[in-house]
């Protein structure tokens, strides 16, 4: 069954064509960050508009490369939540519509479900159950998946999400927005130098706090008589440090009060290069088994939608193509 996978909840146009039998056929995004970077951040009503010029391109670009007719199509899955609302509402109305007129179904996805799904597009593939650690720009947190809509969280933010203190930090150092990848890469070249607070690290539970280590990292560059290459490199190797031991520490401990023996890993934080490494290396220690996805599906992308809606072929339909966006749609209410 070709369903048509369609991701519009913030800055990032998405689509694929995933065939329930042989896998992902293709996919397309289109990324808004030179559009937002100039703002220092996402502007919502500019987010909408640039959906709405690259959807239709998208698709027709899509179904063109991959040599199917749009009537070929059997189903179309889509992000209804969490998000910005104008750019949920553009990709929920063009799904809808689509669906409407071709008169197949349309399937409703949560943003996080397809993240937390996404390893399953990989040859090698989770089973459930499996702890979800999902860390991206708005969230970090930890997930026990007992099976597809079963979802239990277990550890939450407190305050700023992993991939928000990343961009957060990485402006303190200059280094624009989004920063996160650019203050990864800084940190290559850092040498260990300072160190930075472990937030909850040592706490009996399963919750994140990084308002704090971002404060702590103002300080810390406010404290520099001059702001050298070199010394923010070493800042940003702190940084990285710090934040993966906490990530770390926390998904080895969910797994061990959980009593499971498989972690996933996904979201945008999700392709850090220093986690990736710090994952593997505890989970080979105590015998676990850790999934990621291509560092291609960490970020936003209608791929893990189609993959979501392929998974949910068998559960009930909706009545109509009636649609209502979910901007703060909680993973246990789907």
């Amino acid at each position: 069954m070709l369903i048509l996978g369609i991701e519009t909840s913030c800055d990032e146009t998405g689509v694929a064509i995933y065939d329930s039998e042989k896998g992902l056929l293709g996919h397309k995004l289109y990324s808004q960050i030179k559009l937002h970077a100039k703002y220092g951040g996402v502007v919502p009503e500019l987010a909408s508009r640039d959906h709405i010029n690259y959807i239709i391109p998208l698709i027709n670009d899509l179904l063109k490369d991959c040599k199917i007719n749009i009537q070929n199509i059997e189903a179309i899955a889509y992000t209804s939540g969490p998000g910005l609302s104008g750019a949920l509402l553009v990709g929920s109305s063009v799904a809808e519509s689509l669906a409407c007129a071709l008169g197949i179904r349309s399937i409703p996805i949560h943003h996080l479900e397809g993240h937390l799904l996404a390893p399953m597009l990989e040859d090698r593939k989770p089973k459930f159950p499996f702890i979800a650690l999902l860390v991206s720009g708005g969230h970090s947190q930890l997930i026990h998946v007992k099976e597809l809509g079963s979802y239990k969280i277990i550890g939450d933010t407190l305050d700023d999400a992993a991939g928000e203190a990343f961009d957060k930090t990485a402006q303190l150092l200059g280094l624009g927005y989004p920063g996160g990848a650019a203050l990864s890469k800084l940190a290559e070249k850092g040498l260990k130098h300072f160190e930075l607070p472990r937030p909850l690290l040592h706490s009996n539970g399963l919750d994140f706090s990084f308002s704090g280590l971002k404060t702590a990292v103002l300080y810390l560059v406010r404290k520099q008589k001059k702001l050298t290459k070199e010394i923010k490199a070493d800042i940003a190797y702190a940084f990285e440090d710090s934040i993966t031991d906490v990530l770390v520490k926390k998904t080895i401990q969910a797994l061990k009060q959980e009593g499971l023996k498989r972690v996933i890993i996904s979201g945008g934080v999700g392709a850090n290069k220093t986690l990736r490494k710090k994952i593997i290396a505890e989970c080979n220690q105590n015998e676990f088994e850790y999934f990621f996805p291509d560092l291609t599906f960490c970020t936003d992308n209608g791929a893990m939608i189609a993959l979501a809606g392929s998974l949910r072929l068998n559960m009930p339909p909706k009545e109509n193509y009636s649609f209502s966006v979910k901007p703060r749609w909680k993973l246990t209410e789907i």
